[in-house]
C-alpha cells in the first residue's frame, strides 16, 4: 500500500482522474449520516414522551432504541453487499426513499408495537443507505485527500449531536399542531427528500466490475445470532430471567460460530461470502471491530441511562434534558479538532481519548455524589464537557486506523461490517446497561425509602400515628415505591401502594392527621425517587468507566499508526 501510494505520487498522469463532485458527493453522504444520528438519539430524549402518550413497560424504552440498531445492525453488512451487486448510487437511493417512509411510519403510530416496527424499517432501510457512503468515499477520493473527507464525519457528527437532543426536546416541548414527539420523526420528511435529489444529481454511478452474489444464508444466521442475544437482554428482566433467556444467549454464541464457519466455507469454495473473511486476518481490522463493540456499547447505553436519568429521576423537561448534553456534544466537536492537530500519534490519541473520557465520567459520578438529588445544569456541565473531549478524541482517527488496511475489493464488506459492529455495539450497550439500570432502580429506591424513613417517622410522630402502624406504613411505601418503579404497565397501581393507601387511612385518627400524613408521604417518596435514581446512576457510571478501560486496552490491538506510511515517517 504504501509503495503503490508512492507510486501514485510520483506518477499521477498513471492515476485515474479523481471524482468530479466528490465534495457535492460528500455533502450528500454526510445528509444520510445527520438522519441516521439523529434518529439514533432523539428517541434517548423523547422516550418518557412516547411510552407516556402510547403507554409500554420500562422495556418499550430500551426497544425504542434497541430495535432500530439492531435491525440497522443485521442489515448493514448486507446492505455493503448490495451496493456491490446494485451500485452504490441505486441503493443509497433505495435506502433513502425507504428510511424517509420508515420515518413516516413512526409518526403516525399509534401504539408501541407500531412504534418499534416502525423503528425496525428505518433500521433496515437505513443499513442499506449507510454503507454506500463510506464505500463511495473509498471509491471518489484519492489517497490524499480520503482522510480529509473522513474527517469531515467529526465536525458533522458532533453538530448533529449537540443539535439533536436540543432539537428533539423543542420539538416535544412545543407541540406544533398537536404533534408532540411525532415531529421528531417528520422532520426526517424533508431530509430523506434532499438526500435522495442529491443522491441523484451528485452521487458517482459507477459500479463493481465484478458483481458478487448475495449470501442469504450469511445475512439470515447473522441476523438470527443477533436476535437470539439481544432479545433476551432487553426482556430478561421484565419476565424475572427465565431458563429461555439463558438458552438463547447461549444460542447467540453457536449460531455466531456456524456464521463464521460457514462464510470461511463460502470463500474457500470461491463464492461472495457475506462478510471477505480476509479482513479479520488484517489486525487494524479485527481489533477495531472488539473495540467499537465493547466503545460504542459504552456510548450508547450510557446516553440511554443518562437521558432517563435527566428526565425520569430528576424530572427535566426534554428541552431541559437535551440542553444538558449540549456540553457532551460540544466537547466532541472539541475533541474531533484536537484529534487533527495530533493526529501523527496514531493510536495513542484514541487512547488519550478514552482516558480522557473516563475521567469525565468519573467527574460525573463525583457531581452526583457531592450535589445528591438536587444537582443541576451547570453542576454537570464541566463533566460532561470533558467526557465529550475525550469521545471526539477517540472517534476521530478510529474509522481511519481500521478501514485504512482495507483493499479496494473488500471496502463493501469492510465498510458494511464496519458500520454493523457500531450499531450492535449500540444495540448491546442500551440492552445490557439499560437492563442493568431498570434491574437495581426498584431496590435502589426501595432503599433509599429506608434512608429517609427518619422524616417520615417524625411527622407521622407528629401526627400521632402509633409506632406499630408507622412500620407498617413505612414498610409498605418501601415496597410500594419499589413495585412501582419495575412496574410493567405504569398505569397500573400495584397491589403494594393499594395497601399502603389503605394502612394510611386506618392511621388518620385526626383532620389534622388527615392533612399532614399524606403530605409527609408525598414529600418522602419522591425524596426517595430522586435519590434512588442518583444512587443507581452512580453504579452505572461505575459499569462505564470499566468500560472504557477495557476500549483503552483493547486499542493495544490497533496498529500504532492509521495508515503504513505514517508509521515509516515516525
Amino acid at each position: 500500500m504504501s509503495t503503490t501510494g508512492v507510486a501514485s505520487a510520483e506518477t499521477p498522469t498513471d492515476a485515474p482522474a479523481p471524482y468530479l463532485w466528490r465534495w457535492a458527493a460528500l455533502f450528500v453522504i454526510l445528509a444520510a449520516e445527520v438522519m441516521d444520528l439523529l434518529d439514533a438519539v432523539v428517541t434517548n430524549i423523547a422516550g418518557p414522551s412516547m411510552r407516556a402518550d402510547l403507554g409500554g413497560s420500562a422495556s418499550t424504552l430500551q426497544w425504542l432504541a434497541a430495535a432500530y440498531t439492531l435491525s440497522m445492525a443485521v442489515g448493514l453488512v448486507t446492505g455493503g453487499r448490495l451496493g456491490d451487486i446494485h451500485g452504490r448510487r441505486t441503493m443509497f437511493m433505495v435506502g433513502a426513499a425507504g428510511f424517509t417512509v420508515g420515518s413516516l411510519l413512526c409518526a403516525v403510530s399509534g401504539s408501541p408495537e407500531m412504534l418499534i416496527g416502525a423503528r425496525v424499517v428505518q433500521g433496515l432501510f437505513g443499513a442499506v443507505m449507510l454503507p454506500q457512503g463510506l464505500g463511495m468515499i473509498k471509491e471518489m477520493f484519492p489517497p490524499k485527500e480520503s482522510q480529509k473527507a473522513f474527517g469531515m464525519f467529526g465536525p458533522v457528527m458532533g453538530l448533529s449531536a449537540v443539535c439533536g437532543p436540543i432539537l428533539a426536546g423543542w420539538l416535544v416541548d412545543a407541540d406544533y399542531f398537536g404533534t408532540g414527539w411525532r415531529m421528531i420523526f417528520l422532520i426526517n420528511l424533508p431530509l430523506g427528500a434532499a438526500a435522495f435529489l442529491g443522491a441523484v444529481r451528485y452521487l458517482p454511478r459507477g459500479r463493481s466490475a465484478e458483481k458478487p452474489r448475495l449470501d442469504i444464508p450469511g445475512m439470515l444466521l447473522v441476523s438470527l445470532a443477533a436476535l437470539l442475544i439481544i432479545f433476551p437482554l432487553v426482556q430478561g428482566r421484565e419476565y424475572d430471567w427465565p431458563v429461555w433467556t439463558f438458552v438463547m444467549m447461549g444460542a447467540a454464541v453457536v449460531v455466531f460460530a456456524v456464521f463464521a464457519r460457514y462464510e470461511s466455507r463460502r470463500s474457500k469454495a470461491g463464492r461472495d461470502p457475506l462478510v471477505v473473511p480476509s479482513l479479520f486476518r488484517k489486525r487494524g481490522f479485527s481489533g477495531g471491530m472488539v473495540l467499537g463493540l465493547v466503545f460504542f456499547s459504552t456510548m450508547q447505553g450510557f446516553m440511554l441511562v443518562f437521558n432517563l436519568y435527566t428526565q425520569i429521576g430528576l424530572g427535566y423537561s426534554p428541552l431541559k434534558a437535551g440542553l444538558v448534553m449540549v456540553p457532551w456534544s460540544g466537547g466532541m466537536i472539541v475533541g474531533f479538532g484536537l484529534a487533527q492537530g495530533v493526529a501523527k500519534f496514531g493510536r495513542a490519541v484514541l487512547q488519550a481519548g478514552a482516558l480522557v473520557m473516563a475521567v469525565g465520567v468519573s467527574g460525573v459520578w463525583l457531581t452526583l455524589h457531592l450535589a445528591g438529588s438536587g444537582v443541576g445544569p451547570w453542576q454537570l456541565l464541566p463533566a460532561l464537557l470533558v467526557t465529550g473531549i475525550g469521545m471526539g478524541l477517540l472517534m476521530a482517527p478510529f474509522f481511519d486506523i481500521v478501514l485504512a488496511s482495507v483493499e479496494q475489493h473488500e471496502t463493501g464488506s469492510a465498510s458494511g461490517t464496519m458500520t454493523a459492529m457500531q450499531q450492535l455495539g449500540g444495540a448491546f450497550g442500551v440492552a445490557i446497561l439499560g437492563t442493568v439500570f431498570f434491574g437495581l432502580l426498584g431496590g435502589g429506591i426501595g432503599s433509599a425509602v429506608g434512608h429517609h424513613a427518619g422524616t417520615l417517622r417524625r411527622e407521622l410522630t407528629a401526627a400521632q400515628v402509633a409506632p406499630a402502624v408507622q412500620d407498617r406504613i413505612v414498610t409498605d411505601l418501601r415496597t410500594c415505591a419499589s413495585d412501582r418503579a419495575v412496574a410493567k404497565d405504569p398505569a397500573a397501581t400495584p397491589a403494594s401502594c393499594a395497601r399502603l393507601e389503605k394502612d394510611t387511612r386506618s392511621a388518620v385518627t385526626s383532620p389534622q392527621a388527615a392533612a399532614r400524613i399524606p403530605v409527609a408521604l408525598r414529600d418522602t417518596a419522591t425524596s426517595a425517587f430522586q435519590s434512588g435514581f442518583g444512587s443507581v446512576m452512580q453504579t452505572v457510571l461505575w459499569i462505564v468507566d470499566g468500560m472504557l478501560v477495557l476500549t483503552f486496552l483493547l486499542a493495544f490491538l490497533l496498529p500504532r499508526h492509521a495508515r503504513p506510511e505514517d508509521a515509516e515517517g515516525h
